[in-house]
């Protein structure tokens, strides 16, 4: 989640120390926990997508784009415990996405293999995008076995690397970029 200053100054030195205030928790915590480093994967992962959206000439794909980054600001939201906050992650969230990969994933040839990660320049940041998910995917994994988490967080973040492999693969074919399989 952006960071958001009150006051003259665009920083505070209170986290000199590696510490951090999270909305909800009551005292300071330190800066490699696992909530804020899942909360921290989910705003490199937005901020990467914003990359993305820097790159795509398709008012379709910036569109389901822009949808994902307000979901992962609410992600935050809810990893970061912040109050007021009602519009939580839901199975129909999930199931949104889930029909954006079907639709994008039944208009590419069937994959028997890997391939590399690669093609046109928003190809090429949506790989990265998804391996950054991934590895936020991972994060909020390591906090979900600390401390419960809204289950849907979990499948959201699992199925939007699907997403982002399928854009990568779509943005290609789009673009007459044949993908290129590892050689074993």
């Amino acid at each position: 989640m952006a960071t958001t200053f009150c006051g003259p100054k665009p920083y505070t030195g209170a986290g000199d120390t590696g510490t951090t205030c999270i909305c909800n928790l009551p005292k300071r915590t330190g800066k490699a926990t696992p909530r804020v480093e899942a909360i921290g994967s989910i705003d490199e992962l937005n901020s990467f997508i914003g990359l993305c959206r820097a790159n795509c000439k398709s008012s379709e794909i910036d569109k389901i784009l822009e949808k994902t980054q307000q979901n992962l600001f609410r992600i935050g939201a809810e990893l970061a415990g912040f109050k007021g906050f009602k519009k939580k992650l839901t199975m129909a969230d999930t199931h949104k996405l889930e029909l954006v990969i079907n639709k994008y994933h039944n208009k590419l040839p069937v994959l028997n293999k890997f391939i590399l990660p690669r093609g046109s320049t928003l190809t090429a940041h949506l790989h990265v995008a998804r391996a950054i998910c991934r590895r936020a995917e991972r994060r909020i994994v390591a906090l979900h076995e600390k401390s419960r988490l809204n289950p849907e967080i979990l499948r959201y973040a699992n199925r939007l690397s699907s997403l982002l492999f399928v854009m990568a693969r779509s943005a290609n074919k789009t673009q007459g970029i044949k993908e290129v399989e590892w050689m074993e």
